[in-house]
This record gives C-alpha cells, sequence and structure tokens, in this order.
C-alpha cells in the first residue's frame, strides 16, 4: 500500500516538475519579477502536495527585504518549503545548478550559486549578495553548510553573514521541522544527510505518512554592535530555539 502511494505521489511530482520547466521556458520571459516570484511561490506550495506534505507557517514571513533568511537545513525538501511559504532567493552550493530538471528550476527561482570550498568565489558571493541586499531582495541562507539529522544542528559558518552586516540589513532567523502528522512527532523521512542517496531520500520522503513542514519564523534583527562571529552565534541558538518550538 505504502508502495502504491508513493508511485503515485512520485507521478504526481514528475508530472508537476514537467509543468514547471514548460512554465520556464514558455511563460517565465514575459513575466515581471513579481510575477514571476508568485509563480515560484504557487508552484511550490503545488509541489508539496503532490508529494504529501503540508504547510504550517508560524510567526511572521517579511513582507519585503532587504532581509537574509538563515534557517536550518535538513533536507532537499526545505527550498520548496521555503519557496512555498515566502518566495526568496536562495543561495545554494553550485552542485545543484548541474542537476538535471531540478537545476533549471532551481536557476529559474533566483538562486544564486557559489563554489564552497572556494574563497574567492565566497568574496564574490558576498559582493553579489550585497548588491541583492542593496535592490531589497529576500535572500535566504543554510549556514550550517550540508544537511543535519534533524536532531542536533551543525555549527553555522559566518562568511555570508558579512553581506548582512556590510549592507546593515535585517536577518530573519528561520526555524524548519517536519512533522509525522499520523504521530505527532517528528519526522525523519525527509533528511537527506551522509551517505544517503537524493533519491533513497525522495523515495522514502514519498513512501512516508502524510507530513506537515512547520517553517517558524523569528524576530528579524541587526548586528546592533555585534562582531560577524557573535552575530553568527546568537543566530545559531534563535534558530534552534524556533524548530524545537
Amino acid at each position: 500500500m505504502r508502495d502504491l502511494r508513493a508511485c503515485w505521489r512520485l507521478l504526481r511530482v514528475l508530472g508537476h516538475i514537467l509543468k514547471g520547466l514548460v512554465i520556464v521556458a514558455v511563460r517565465f520571459p514575459a513575466l515581471s519579477p513579481d510575477q514571476q516570484h508568485a509563480r515560484v511561490q504557487a508552484w511550490s506550495m503545488q509541489l508539496l502536495a503532490r508529494a504529501g506534505v503540508s504547510l504550517r507557517i508560524l510567526g511572521t514571513p517579511p513582507v519585503g527585504g532587504p532581509v537574509m533568511l538563515v534557517a536550518n537545513h535538513l533536507s532537499w525538501l526545505d527550498i520548496p518549503v521555503m519557496h512555498a511559504a515566502r518566495h526568496c532567493r536562495f543561495v545554494s552550493k553550485s552542485d545543484v545548478q548541474a542537476w538535471p530538471l531540478v537545476g533549471t528550476l532551481a536557476t529559474a527561482a533566483g538562486t544564486l550559486y557559489i563554489e564552497r570550498n572556494s574563497r574567492r568565489d565566497a568574496l564574490r558571493m558576498v559582493r553579489s549578495m550585497h548588491e541583492a541586499l542593496g535592490r531589497g531582495e529576500v535572500l535566504a541562507v543554510f549556514p550550517e553548510g550540508t544537511t543535519g539529522d534533524g536532531r542536533a544542528m551543525l555549527p553555522f559558518h559566518a562568511n555570508l553573514l558579512q553581506a548582512a552586516v556590510t549592507a546593515n540589513a535585517f536577518v530573519q532567523p528561520v526555524g524548519l521541522r517536519f512533522v509525522d502528522k499520523v504521530r505527532g512527532a517528528t519526522s525523519f523521512a525527509p533528511s537527506y544527510i551522509g551517505d544517503e542517496t537524493l533519491v533513497g531520500s525522495i523515495w522514502r520522503t514519498l513512501r512516508a505518512p502524510a507530513i506537515e513542514a512547520v517553517v517558524h519564523y523569528g524576530v528579524p534583527e541587526q548586528a546592533g554592535g555585534r562582531d560577524r562571529r557573535e552575530w553568527t552565534q546568537h543566530l545559531h541558538d534563535t534558530v534552534d530555539r524556533l524548530r524545537q518550538a
């Protein structure tokens, strides 16, 4: 029964991805940025529904920018979940750009790509983020740098926060969590860590009972005289509280 349900969800998800590719190729060029953002948000919400995932929003998403969303990272599902809650431009590792189908959709959604092991590219990315914040955009980063197991958070890297410091922009902490709606406990089905494959994680998610994605927005804040590392640790602790609330 679970495999049958998963196959049905998979067919619906694949169909929705193909629909997204058509929209990007045919309709996006004629849309304004705001219209594109609205399409990405609506498409992401529909993707979650087809995968058996509902959305619950706690706190208040940003109305507009400039603001940088800082969230914990659990799964490949985090990006469509955050897009469904509030469209934002993600900063993602460059590998994503080469992923079949997904890379095309991520690029269309405005993703900024970074070579994580290159210090020079990190400096370039900070400049690009500073410029985006200067244009009043909403950015999103996962400062852990990789996915965690959902039990304990990894340390935050401080480098990407430099853009918010130099732009004097607000940063809004965001806690992410997945809940098994049948048992009411945390769901680890969407996890994507260690030696797990993306395909295996997706299949496990599609086989799982109904999942609720919880996006908990905290209060936006500025550095307020704190140095980058001190502020990063404070944001880490705040996101940790939000994801467990």
